[in-house]
C-alpha cells in the first residue's frame, strides 16, 4: 500500500480498514477527555484509542455520543489490563467497557500488556469467543515482541490484526516491524512524538520547514507513511489537535526519510517493571 495525500489515510491491508491517523486519550479524564474526543471527532478524527487502565472509557463514550458523528463511523479501540486476561476476568473488562463506552461492539480490542502468569492461549481464546459473539471486530494485542506475536499467530493460531506498541523516529521498531508484516499484522504507535522529543528536535524541524510543517506534523507524517502504521498522538487543547491531524497534505521524500533513519533510535519511553524483554534493534 502507498502512501497517500488524501483527507485521512486509511490502512487498507490485512483485512481490516483503520484511519491511519487516531486520537489517543491516555491521561485525558472526565469533562476535558468528553471535550477532547467531541472536538476531535469535529476536526475529522474517525479513530479513538482508550483503555480499561486509562479509566476515562464513560467520557470517551459520551464524547462520540455527543459528536455529530455517527457510532458506525469512529474506529473505537479499547485495551484490557493485565490483571484481566483471565478468560472470565477478560470477558467481564470488555462487558464492563462496552457499559461505559455507551457501545454495542468494539472495533478492535487488544491485551495492553502481556503477562506470562496467565496462559496467552486463555486469554486469546478469550477474545475469539468475544469476537464470535460479536461484541467486538477485531482483535489484537499490545507490547507484544516478535517472540510474543509468533506464540499468539503461530503456535496458538490466533486471528490477531494488530500490535500497539511504542514507535517514533527515536525508537527503532523494524524487528517488530517485519514481523508483524510477516504475520499479517499492523502497528499501531502510540507516543508517536517521544513525550515532546520530536517537536524539539532539530532535524525534524529542518525537515519541516522544508515542507512548512512542524517536527511533531513530520515525526506523524514518518509513521502513517508506512502504510501500514497507524499512529494515535494524545493532545489535550484543540490547538494541537488540529495540527496532529494536518498531516495528510504533504510527503516526505527518500531524502527526508534517510535523514530520519540515521537519528539515534533506541530511546524507550515507556519501559514499566513488568515489560517483556524486549527486541534489540
Amino acid at each position: 500500500m502507498t502512501a497517500t495525500t488524501d483527507q485521512q489515510a486509511m490502512i487498507t491491508s490485512y483485512g481490516v480498514r483503520v484511519p491511519a491517523l487516531g486520537f489517543g486519550t491516555f491521561s485525558l479524564e472526565g469533562e476535558a477527555c468528553r471535550d477532547m474526543v467531541k472536538a476531535a471527532l469535529s476536526i475529522g478524527y474517525r479513530h479513538v484509542d482508550t483503555a480499561k487502565m486509562y479509566g476515562n472509557e464513560e467520557a470517551v463514550g459520551a464524547g462520540i455520543r455527543e459528536s455529530e458523528v455517527p457510532r458506525d463511523q469512529v474506529f473505537l479501540t479499547s485495551k484490557v489490563w493485565m490483571d484481566q486476561l483471565h478468560y472470565d476476568d477478560l470477558t467481564a473488562a470488555t462487558n464492563d467497557s462496552l457499559a461505559k463506552l455507551d457501545t454495542d461492539v468494539l472495533d478492535l480490542l487488544l491485551i495492553h500488556w502481556p503477562n506470562d502468569r496467565v496462559p496467552l492461549s486463555e486469554s486469546l481464546r478469550a477474545l475469539e469467543d468475544l469476537q464470535r459473539a460479536g461484541k467486538v471486530r477485531y482483535v489484537g494485542v499490545s507490547n507484544f515482541t516478535v517472540a510474543l506475536m509468533q506464540d499468539a499467530v503461530e503456535k496458538n493460531g490466533a486471528d490477531i490484526v494488530c500490535n500497539q506498541v511504542e514507535y517514533h523516529p527515536f525508537l527503532n521498531q523494524q524487528p517488530v516491524l517485519r514481523e508483524a508484516r510477516r504475520l499479517g499484522l499492523f502497528l499501531t504507535a502510540y507516543c508517536p512524538l517521544a513525550k515532546g522529543r520530536a517537536p524539539a528536535d532539530p532535524v525534524l524541524q529542518a525537515i519541516g520547514e522544508k515542507h512548512g510543517k512542524t517536527a511533531a506534523q513530520v515525526a506523524l507524517r514518518w509513521l502513517i507513511q508506512h502504510g501500514d502504521v497507524a499512529a494515535i498522538p494524545k493532545a489535550s487543547s484543540l490547538a494541537h489537535a488540529e495540527a496532529n491531524f494536518d498531516v495528510f497534505d504533504f510527503e516526505l521524500d527518500r531524502g527526508d526519510l534517510a535523514q530520519i533513519a540515521e537519528l539515534p533510535g533506541g530511546t524507550r519511553i515507556i519501559d514499566p517493571s513488568w515489560a517483556p524483554h524486549w527486541d534489540a534493534a
